[in-house]
């Protein structure tokens, strides 16, 4: 069986990223093995994934916004299936959405529980392309013996995700996969390219949309006195009236025409407008801190809820920000970079991921997020709440806090 050791590779197979036999493994996979561990998932284990049901598969294609993106993604990687490899498309729960190769390279990857609907995070079935690109955030590629599971070490892969460039968030990943002995190095450059190509199609779909709020909002500002807002569907603000706005704000999930509250700017009266929202704002001290935060972590999709002075808010939190929010919320003095770097990817060195992680989330949280070191702001009563059987909070999460978490709390 092949040892979970972090000092070399698997015994009799070529060293991690072709160095020469014996090399220890590269510090990304280094990290990854140790994060795979920490869960306890055996190397010599066939790892035990639920399928989706094909009525949620074919649900989370639709509901996906890859879906549109998915023929030019196929089309910028043909040269790729036509050498035998297979494309994958994957949400952010690391859940196998569609697949496209030649019916050799699928019967493979068929063996492998490389199937729609399959889940391949880190933490369901270890080190593999999908899953480590989740966690850092950038394209990976792993070859052979890197994979953590004996199984998954005569394959090889390379991923990256896809980014929306206005909101920051993941929305998923374009993977080619394939037997490790025909993977080319170069295919971690296609695939980052076929990415890039990918997150250009988004943004100009996003500044076509913001041309047309903005000019349906334009003869509106222009007659108003107060302060107002003009917003689109994700809080990127287009046009404003009387005030010096930020460049974006955060919007509830359940946002309604009527008043409503938001975090550092306070009351306001939502109207909406296609594609988005006129925000009025009332004249009110934007500067009252919320005195209740909630990390609601016991449903599939973990939910941020504050509640301050003047009302509440809620908003569907990424697992990445959920996992920073277990860490702050478990450090009574907060966390350094360096700290937190350590809670989320196992290794100390991966600052520069761990600030602009912390940038998106001052997006969310605004002044409720303090640095030096990474706090909650004073004032604020935080409250986690987890699943009945904490065991399984953030399944796909391969984070040593989110372990951490789950060994302390066990399931009765």
């Amino acid at each position: 069986m092949r040892e979970a050791s972090l000092s070399g590779v698997a015994p009799g197979a070529s060293a991690p990223g072709g160095s020469a036999p014996g090399a220890g493994p590269r510090t990304e996979i280094a990290a990854s093995w140790r994060r795979t561990a920490a869960r306890g998932l055996d190397p010599g284990a066939d790892p035990q994934v639920a399928l989706l049901t094909e009525s949620e598969l074919e649900r989370r294609r639709a509901d996906s916004a890859l879906a549109p993106l998915v023929p030019q993604l196929l089309a910028s990687l043909v040269s790729v299936v036509d050498a035998g490899q297979m494309v994958v498309v994957a949400d952010t729960d690391g859940r196998v959405l569609w697949r496209h190769g030649k019916a050799g390279v699928r019967r493979e990857a068929d063996h492998l529980g490389f199937v729609g609907g399959s889940a391949w995070t880190e933490g369901n079935v270890g080190t593999n392309a999908i899953g480590t690109a989740l966690v850092l955030g950038e394209p990976v590629h792993i070859q052979g013996a890197e994979h953590y599971l004996d199984s998954h070490t005569r394959w090889g892969c390379a991923a990256a995700p896809l980014l929306d460039p206005w909101t920051g968030r993941t929305l998923g990943v374009v993977d080619i996969s394939g037997p490790s002995r025909s993977l080319h190095p170069a295919e971690l450059a296609i695939v980052q390219m076929a990415a890039r190509l990918a997150v250009l199609e988004i943004r100009d779909q996003h500044a076509a949309r913001h041309e047309r709020l903005r000019s349906v909002a334009a003869p509106m500002i222009a007659r108003m006195d107060g302060h107002a807002l003009v917003v689109d569907r994700s809080g990127h603000v287009v046009a404003a009236s009387g005030t010096t706005p930020p460049t974006r704000i955060s919007l509830p999930d359940a946002m309604s025409v009527g008043t409503i509250w938001l975090p550092d700017l306070g009351v306001a009266t939502a109207e909406v407008l296609p594609g988005g929202w006129l925000l009025r704002l009332q004249d009110h001290d934007g500067g009252e801190p919320a005195t209740d935060l909630v990390v609601d972590l016991s449903g599939r999709t973990p939910q941020l809820r504050v509640t301050g002075p003047s009302g509440s808010w809620q908003q569907a939190l990424t697992p990445r920000h959920a996992e920073i929010l277990v860490s702050l919320l478990r450090a009574e003095h907060g966390r350094t970079p360096a700290e937190l770097a350590a809670d989320l990817f196992a290794d100390t060195t991966r600052i520069v991921t761990v600030r602009a992680e912390m940038s998106r989330l001052r997006k969310v949280l605004g002044a409720l997020l303090e640095g030096r070191p990474y706090r909650l702001a004073d004032g604020v009563r935080a409250l986690l709440m987890l699943p009945e059987d904490p065991t399984t909070v953030l399944p796909g999460s391969s984070a040593p806090v989110v372990v951490a978490l789950a060994q302390e709390h066990p399931g009765s």
